[in-house]
Order: C-alpha cells, then sequence, then structure tokens
C-alpha cells in the first residue's frame, strides 16, 4: 500500500518570551533570547507580559529582528506568574504557529517554559549554549563537563537559551507593537509581592566585571569591608559561592554556580573560593580568572577562561591594596 506525503515543510518561525521583573521593566537576557532565535531564520515575534508593558514593548519593537511585539498589560501579569503567562504564551503560538518558542535560561523563564511545554504536549530543552540547526542544539551536562547535542522530533521546539552565550541583539528595528490575547487571572495562584535588595552595582548575571567571595572571608562584616569596596572601585558585580549563601553571610540572589547564576565576564575575581564543581559550572566561561586563595591546590586553579588565564596560586598582597591601585 503507498502512503502519499506532503513535501511541504513548514517555515520555521519564532516566538520569544521577553524577561521583565515586578516593575515592568525589560532585562538584557531579553536580547540574548532575540539573539537565540535569529540563529532559525523567519519571523520573531516577541511577548511581554507585564501590568503595564508598553514601555517595555516599545525598546522591544526597535530590536533588529523582532517582527512584531505582543504586549499583554494587567494586573494579572504582575510578578510574572507562570500560571498566567504559560497559557498566554499557548494562545500566542497556536494562533502564531511558531515552530520555535524561545526564552532565557533565568529563573523567571525556567519558571513559565516547563509549563508551556506540557501545554503543548512537548518536551523543553533547557541551557541551550549553541544552535546547530532548527532541530538541533548543544546543552552542558554533568555541571559543564560535557558538552551534550540533542536533536527533537517535536513540532514545537521550546529552549531556554542562556544569555552568556548569545550576544545581545542590536537596535535597528521598527516592529509593530500589538495587543496579545486576554488571558484571565489564575485561581492557583497569584503575586503578592517581593523584596528586593537595592544595589548601585551592575547587576551580577549581565556585569563584565563580578567579584565574588567564599565561606573563607567568615562574616558579612568582610564582605562589606573587604569585597564591597573592591567591586566599587573598578566597577564589578558582586556574587559569592553557595557555601557563604548556606551560611549566612549574603542574600541567596548573590550565590554563582549551578544552582545560582550563571556568569561569564570579562575578569572574575574569585576571593577565598575553593572551586567546587557547582560553582565553576557557574564562572567556568569567564574569559579572565584572577583567584586569589592560600591554597595552591585549590580545584579553581585548574579552571580556564574562554582566553589564557590569569590564576594566581597565591595573592601578596591584600585585596584592600588592589583596590587602592586597580589595574583591570
Amino acid at each position: 500500500m503507498l502512503r502519499a506525503f506532503s513535501s511541504r515543510v513548514r517555515a520555521a518561525s519564532s516566538l520569544v518570551l521577553a524577561e521583565v521583573n515586578a516593575a515592568g521593566e525589560l532585562q538584557a537576557s531579553s536580547l540574548s533570547a532575540i539573539s537565540a532565535a535569529s540563529k532559525f531564520g523567519g519571523d520573531i515575534s516577541v511577548v511581554v507580559a507585564a501590568e503595564d508593558a508598553s514601555a517595555a514593548a516599545q525598546i522591544l519593537a526597535s530590536v533588529s529582528g523582532v517582527t512584531r511585539v505582543l504586549a499583554a498589560s494587567g494586573a494579572q501579569y504582575k510578578g510574572g506568574v507562570a500560571e498566567v503567562v504559560a497559557p498566554l504564551l499557548k494562545e500566542v503560538q497556536v494562533a502564531s504557529g511558531a515552530t520555535h518558542v524561545v526564552g532565557p535560561a533565568t529563573p523567571y523563564a525556567k519558571n513559565i517554559l516547563p509549563r508551556l511545554a506540557a501545554l503543548l504536549d512537548v518536551n523543553q530543552i533547557s541551557d541551550v549554549i549553541e544552535i546547530e540547526s532548527e532541530d538541533t542544539f548543544q546543552r552542558p551536562i554533568y555541571a559543564g563537563n560535557a558538552i551534550a547535542t540533542v536533536q527533537s522530533a517535536d513540532p514545537i521546539k521550546i529552549l531556554s537559551v542562556r544569555p552568556t552565550n548569545f550576544a545581545p541583539a542590536e537596535e535597528g528595528g521598527s516592529a509593530a507593537v500589538e495587543d496579545a490575547p486576554a488571558v484571565g487571572a489564575s485561581d492557583l495562584s497569584k503575586f503578592v509581592g517581593q523584596e528586593l535588595t537595592a544595589s548601585d552595582r551592575p547587576e551580577l548575571s549581565s556585569a563584565s566585571k563580578v567579584v565574588a567571595g567564599g565561606r573563607a572571608l567568615k562574616s558579612t562584616e568582610n564582605f562589606e569591608t573587604v569585597l564591597y569596596p573592591l567591586a566599587d572601585k573598578i566597577g564589578a558585580g558582586v556574587g559569592a559561592s553557595r557555601a557563604a549563601v548556606d551560611a549566612g553571610y549574603v542574600p541567596n540572589d548573590m550565590q554563582v554556580g549551578q544552582t545560582g547564576k550563571i556568569v561569564a565576564p570579562e575578569l572574575y575575581i574569585a576571593a577565598g573560593i575553593s572551586g567546587a564543581i557547582q560553582h565553576l559550572a557557574g564562572m567556568k566561561d569567564s574569559k579572565t580568572i584572577v583567584a586569589i586563595n592560600t591554597d595552591a591546590d585549590a580545584p579553581i586553579f585548574q579552571s580556564k577562561g574562554s582566553t589564557p588565564a590569569g590564576i594566581l596560586p597565591s595573592c601578596p598582597c591584600n585585596i584592600n591594596r588592589i583596590k587602592t591601585k586597580p589595574v583591570f
């Protein structure tokens, strides 16, 4: 028995989930997600949901490569409640027929994209670091010690991409801004509020320089008197190891590593961090790594940057001396 198959191939098109904070401000990770989506070719639609998404939508409309922006404004979208945003994305995907849904591999999108995958009955591919083709991707496994090449046969590919591996998309577009389909509030959960630590330092995930401290700093006071002044002097973001977070020296939003934030700055200064595999997974792509540690056999000295790294087995000067004469 002969079966006839259509030779028509659906052209690739992408739907990007833009990340905003609770105030509706666009996050830089959104531009990296757009850059990743551009690898597929075809139209790129961007969905942004917030209590007032108008300002973020206008910024997205000016990004090169974006075809249209779907803005969803309403109280139900405040805080990025996944039970509301995921059904919104499903509505847009079904209406547009997008072949790829892309979001940044950040806590915001990690909370939403798995729910969307379940609603569409497809698999999600997480932490993509390279796009080989429309259906083949690379992602790290075993805390970054191996790279898996994954091929998906699903009709809709849902990806979270690491912002540090895709250069942010640049300005130069003039996309149309449209209203997104209406989605009501969820009966399961609602956004109540959040308490944020105010800081004038660069945001950790996107900072070009990062100063991180470990358990060896021994106290919150040492972070405040040693690490923070150094970071302020060189314009760096401040991070920490999980051990320092668990010890209560700093809040958990400063944690760098497999279960924290992924960073890839031009300069990463690790003070008193031995370099557990979970921590290295979050910063091993830094271009230059400077380690300050009294243990010459610490695992962090085995890590390598994208270019030959300046790793110091020991530092003859203290951090305050580096602070007064910055060389970076």
